[in-house]
């Protein structure tokens, strides 16, 4: 173990343009800058990737030790913590303002300034010897509470083969689907890589996009063989955060008072292979998950008839990382099938219905300093009024109220349309961006989507960043 170690850190400081997640964390615990994990924050190398691989446990830090009689090592702890912050600052303006949501005539104030937009602190690094964590916590500014985000801690080992190859295998425990996966075309840190709280998002996802984030606790086991074949199988449980009992009048158990609780276990399954050479790389791979919901519900008990969604994705990526030029390609689709049992008996929706997500990217950076993105994203799926309801707020038909804005009069979730994203980074751990989402459709239409004349191209919208990592 010593002697790869050794061997990776050596190759950090040889491969000088390689370079888990985007925190100060992990070069405090290194020793090396930003750049041997990352192209720009926090789009990851293959050598980022090798490092979450190994449970986030490389370091250069003169450690606390404990060895037994038997030179049996107890402990290994750093004297100075990978500790790190992260603070956003945004503005966000839509191309048109939104209806009032008290039901008065009249519009919402456009022009929303986030200050924070999102403040974080990181523990992101080495626990034990094969032991390493990825966690953050979040104050979310709309909820005006902080909460447990993104979480990832593992395990890992090697194995040399009879080959003379690595096998790298560990066990990883995170709270959302995909955020433990080494790369960045998976939902939890692919495209778009910051997003705002200030404007409305389409009404369809799958779920393993975003749905059961930080609601579930996900247990899994992987291998990685020579650096290359990728393959993981995890299963996932409820664990719902803010959930207070009423009889217990603590975080559990959970019962109807509470949606969209899982049904025995989820599995999730991933495979992935890289292919490097100079400096390229390509990778494909495949990931999906089978999920069981009750709906759940005041006076809805968790048993009985459930949903059920079986999502499978496809992903690719290409990367070329120079002196000057950093290029990744790359791209995701995603398929779910829906069964639903219960809410076809409860709240009249379509028995079977299907859901399609495409997200093709490209980002360019110079010299890590100037750069930017650009993609494309659509949604599309079954007609369902009942799963995509026309009316989401205030009474439809009220003056000014907020009856469809967030809605779809026709049921449909068909969305799509195009992300363009410029970015200076003056500091490798400071990013500041102009995006613009530009929506050719929204929540199944150009034009009238919502039934009260708001129009897809009304969603427009201008996204001002500051994101400062320290």
């Amino acid at each position: 173990m010593k002697t790869i170690l050794a061997l990776m850190g050596a190759g950090l400081f040889l491969l000088v343009s390689l370079g888990a997640q985007a925190v100060p964390s992990f070069a405090r615990q290194t020793g090396m800058a930003c750049e041997a994990c990352h192209t720009v924050f926090p789009e990851l190398t293959h050598f980022g990737r090798m490092f979450k691989a190994n449970a986030y446990t490389l370091d250069s830090l003169k450690q606390v030790r404990g060895i037994s009689a038997t030179r049996e090592e107890l402990l290994s702890l750093a004297q100075m913590p990978p500790i790190s912050a992260m603070a956003q600052v945004s503005y966000t303006q839509t191309s048109k303002n939104l209806p009032d949501s008290s039901g008065t005539i009249g519009s919402a104030q456009n022009g929303t300034v986030s200050f924070p937009e999102a403040a974080s602190l990181f523990y992101a690094g080495k626990v034990a010897p094969g032991l390493g964590a990825f966690l953050q916590l979040t104050y979310d500014n709309a909820a005006n509470k902080v909460h447990i985000d993104n979480t990832d801690v593992r395990y890992a080992g090697h194995m040399i083969l009879a080959d003379e190859r690595d096998l790298i295998y560990g066990v990883t425990l995170h709270n959302n689907p995909t955020v433990q996966d080494l790369w960045n075309t998976t939902p939890a840190f692919g495209v778009p890589f910051a997003v705002t709280n200030a404007a409305l998002t389409p009404l369809a996802h799958t779920q393993i996009d975003g749905a059961l984030a930080q609601s579930v606790a996900g247990l899994g086991a992987y291998v990685l063989w020579n650096e290359s074949l990728y393959g993981e199988f995890s299963i996932y449980r409820s664990a719902k955060q803010g959930f207070s009992n009423p009889v217990t009048g603590t975080a559990g158990p959970l019962d109807g008072t509470t949606s969209n609780v899982i049904d025995s276990v989820a599995p999730y399954f991933r495979l992935a292979y890289e292919h490097q050479w100079n400096r390229n790389s390509i990778t494909v791979g495949t990931y999906g998950m089978q999920v069981k919901l009750f709906p759940g519900g005041p006076g809805i008990p968790l048993n009985g008839a459930t949903n059920r969604f079986k999502d499978l994705g496809l992903d690719v990526q290409y990367q070329y990382i120079g002196d000057d030029h950093l290029v990744t390609l790359a791209g995701t689709r995603i398929h779910e099938s829906m069964t639903l049992d219960a809410s076809s008996a409860l709240a009249g929706t379509n028995a079977t219905d299907d859901l399609t997500t495409y997200r093709l990217w490209a980002t360019y950076y110079y010299r890590r300093k100037f750069g930017g993105t650009l993609a494309y994203f659509s949604t599309t799926g079954s007609t369902d009024p009942g799963l995509y309801p026309a009316v989401n707020g205030l009474v439809a038909g009220a003056p000014g109220a907020f009856g469809g804005a967030a809605a779809s009069a026709n049921g449909s979730p068909d969305t799509r349309g195009w992300i363009f994203e410029f970015d200076y980074v003056p500091y490798l751990n400071t990013k500041f961006s102009v995006q613009y989402t530009k929506y050719r459709k929204f929540n199944g239409g150009s034009s009238n989507y919502d039934g009260f004349g708001r129009n897809a191209a009304d969603n427009d919208t201008l996204f001002l960043l500051a994101w400062l990592s320290f």
